[in-house]
């Protein structure tokens, strides 16, 4: 498909039909994914394919305690786990955790057609930010271009998907899990399979909400 077309409807996927993706298509999504860019070309991804049925439970089991303290969190007005938030209100909230209802993606995670572990190799991240101190951000900007080339790769294919986070709140345990390497970061997990329904419209800010010309309080930022 035209790469504005995919870039402007590939939106989160979390429900999906019965249909298996076979082996060949998975392979052919990480062989375009990889053309993605990252610091010095380095490519400090590591995908793990998870097949194996008591694995992809253990990782469902894994999950759920995140999402549960996600959701509360939410349910709560706050954004979870903001590096600049209220962190009494979020303590607060996290009392609630496990209240609600979870969704049948979350309770269902070991079921997804295909599920990807994605890795980051510290060792070959360029961080910048490293020593701020405050929240380092930078080091992400290569891997996650390739975690969305996945999501678009897929989407070319007819699939979708979503990228989730919420196993790096276990990481010592998915690492254990996994057998991961000392040197290798959970960095999020990837779930793709045939769409139930496919997201018609994408609702996003305009860019003069986000865009400003010459400083942050400069006028908005125009065609």
């Amino acid at each position: 498909m035209e790469l504005r077309d995919a870039m402007r409807s590939t939106g989160a996927v979390r429900e999906f039909t019965d249909e298996a993706v076979a082996d060949g298509t998975v392979y052919e999504i990480l062989d375009d994914a990889r053309f993605a860019p990252s610091g010095g070309n380095r490519q400090g991804w590591r995908a793990v394919v998870v097949r194996d049925p008591q694995v992809r439970l253990g990782l469902r089991d894994l999950y759920l305690p995140g999402w549960d303290e996600y959701l509360a969190m939410g349910r709560a007005g706050l954004v979870a786990w903001a590096p600049v938030t209220d962190r009494e209100a979020e303590a607060e909230a996290l009392r609630d955790a496990g209240a609600g209802k979870r969704g049948a993606f979350a309770e269902r995670l070991h079921e997804v057609p295909v599920l990807i572990v994605l890795l980051a190799d510290l060792r070959a991240l360029a961080a910048p930010d490293r020593d701020l101190g405050r929240y380092t951000l930078t080091g992400g900007a290569s891997i996650y271009p390739f975690a969305w080339n996945i999501l678009l790769a897929a989407r070319d294919r007819g699939l979708g998907g979503v990228m989730t986070t919420m196993l790096t709140r276990q990481e010592a345990q998915v690492r254990a899990l996994l057998d991961i390497p000392d040197e290798y970061a959970v960095a999020a997990a990837l779930a793709l399979g045939h769409p139930v329904r496919r997201p018609t419209k994408l609702r996003r800010a305009a860019v003069e909400n986000f865009t400003t010309l010459d400083r942050f309080d400069g006028p908005e930022f125009t065609a």
